[in-house]
């Protein structure tokens, strides 16, 4: 991977993820607009760290590197978006915090299933 290929990597995993965590908060039953408009707004605050921090520790570092910050940095996402979720969402059948997890878990796995399927 060149850094020259990152804000391509960015766009597509941008996209990706809000599509997939809009569909899985559709499926774990939050119906409300601006529910789901927080789900994309929230993403469009984390995903491009999450993708880009990573990528710039590998070039910089090494791979290992790469692992344990994307670890750091999931982990993170999953508390930075669960106290958003918890201020601004109208949905409380599902802890805010058990949300973000499903909802990055999922955006998470399905990313990787889809790049080793592509690549």
């Amino acid at each position: 991977m060149r850094l020259n290929d990152l804000p391509k990597i960015m766009i597509i995993s941008l996209l990706c993820t809000i599509l997939i965590e809009v569909l899985v908060a559709i499926i774990l039953g939050i119906r409300n607009k601006k529910d789901l408009l927080n789900v994309v707004l929230v993403n469009f605050m984390t995903n491009p760290l999450v993708v880009s921090l990573p990528v710039y520790i590998m070039v910089r570092v090494g791979l290992n590197a790469r692992y344990v910050a994307t670890i750091v940095l999931e982990i993170l996402t999953v508390i930075a978006e669960g106290i958003v979720y918890k201020k601004y969402f109208k949905f409380d059948k599902i802890n805010s915090f058990v949300i973000s997890f499903i909802l990055n878990f999922s955006s998470y796995f399905i990313g990787k299933i889809i790049n080793y399927l592509i690549y």
